[in-house]
């Protein structure tokens, strides 16, 4: 039976963004055809499918996926949804913030999804935390020093980060005080929480490392049911630092299962 092809539209077009989109316009991901792509500045001819509005994507398109950050999901998720069309969320980081998740899951008729990005291990943490809840859960983010300086930082942390020479503790707290400080370079400690199900019981350790030719993610857990470890290392994105070369293929992946491929590991 034949099935008409998802028709997606595309927000952002950087370091995700191309390679997501490159992969769409070229017919790599069976059942979905890139429509439009929405970016707020001019793109002009380099774009290989039309430059869009908002307005115009939700009323051509069934599905969107964010490539552009967590202030896109709290401007336009809700609109998205509510028109109808399905929203596939990049930047996990945006759903720490608990009034705006359970909007976005309460709103409709279209449908919320997450990718993982650049962690693995999901999966298998919901499958745990269906026979209970786990008793502790750790996340270790290990970067290069300068894709974690934010506006916030005082002087002090600033020529701590940029004279490092060993590994430095640049914050600890929950996964969900952590992503809103960090919100281009954690998005995977808001992955872990919505795994686990619980904001709170997810420790975030982020370490600057100036010797870090892999971008680390540590995850630990353990509970009444077994422990569990996943360690992850990538190689940043040149174009973009802050976030890791696999993470538009993850999203890739994701496109593909909701454009119904089959045979693939859920």
């Amino acid at each position: 039976m034949n099935h008409r092809p998802r028709k997606v539209a595309l927000i952002g077009w950087g370091a995700i963004g191309r390679v997501v989109g490159g992969a769409l316009a070229a017919g790599e991901v069976p059942g979905a055809e890139l429509a439009g792509i929405v970016d707020n500045r001019p793109l002009g001819d380099a774009v290989p499918a039309p430059q869009l509005t908002m307005e115009e994507a939700l009323a051509t398109c069934d599905l969107v996926v964010e490539a552009a950050g967590q202030g896109v999901v709290r401007e336009w998720g809700e609109a998205v949804l509510a028109s109808g069309t399905d929203l596939l969320v990049a930047s996990t980081g945006a759903l720490t913030d608990e009034e705006l998740a359970k909007r976005l899951l309460a709103t409709g008729p279209g449908r919320v999804y997450f990718t993982g990005g650049a962690v693995g291990g999901l999966d298998l943490l919901q499958a745990v935390r269906a026979m209970g809840p786990l008793g502790e859960v750790t996340l270790t983010t290990t970067k290069l020093p300068a894709t974690l300086e934010q506006p916030w930082m005082d002087e002090g942390t600033l020529t701590r980060l940029r004279t490092a020479t060993t590994p430095v503790e640049v914050m600890s707290g929950t996964a969900r005080d952590v992503p809103a400080r960090f919100p281009r370079s954690t998005n995977v400690a808001a992955s872990v929480a919505l795994a686990v199900g619980d904001l709170d019981a997810v420790r975030v350790r982020v370490v600057a490392d100036p010797a870090a030719a892999h971008t680390s993610h540590v995850i630990e857990a353990s509970g009444p049911h077994g422990s569990y470890r996943f360690e992850v290392r990538h190689l940043p994105d040149a174009a973009n630092p802050a976030t890791s070369q696999v993470v538009p293929y993850a999203v890739l992946r994701s496109l593909a299962a909701l454009a119904g491929r089959r045979g693939q590991i859920l």
